[in-house]
């Protein structure tokens, strides 16, 4: 299983970009997938995740209302559009798909298999 984030960049405060995570390898659709971040010195932290027929997902606190999580089967794609951006959300954001199919996604990172190589998102003020 291979994930390849994109989409990241450098964008000012109040902005939008989208990222995505193409998933190659065994049947995509059958797992959760999340997303997660990892700033400047700090721990890596959740930031949203998506259950495997994409019917539900869940926030962070931090980017509820802001960022919305989806996934596209057809195209093994899970993205994470942005709105609103804030300095606070310049981290290194990566993708990761659950351990074990045909469950919720989780905001627990231990429990992904496997994570892609992060993608760069700069917020500037």
């Amino acid at each position: 299983v291979q994930l390849q984030a994109s989409g990241g960049g450098l964008v000012q405060a109040g902005g939008s970009l989208r990222l995505s995570c193409a998933a190659s390898g065994r049947p995509f659709s059958s797992y959760g997938m999340g997303w997660f971040r990892q700033a400047p010195g700090k721990e890596r932290e959740f930031v949203a995740t998506i259950s495997w027929s994409g019917g539900s997902s869940y926030y962070a606190d931090s980017v509820k209302g802001r960022f919305t999580i989806s996934r596209d089967n057809t195209k093994n794609t899970v993205y994470l559009q942005m709105t609103n951006l804030q300095p606070e959300d310049t981290a290194v954001y990566y993708c990761a798909r659950r351990r074990v199919s045909y469950i919720d996604g989780s905001p627990n990172p231990n429990t992904y298999a496997y994570w892609g190589q992060g993608t760069l998102v700069t917020v500037s003020s």
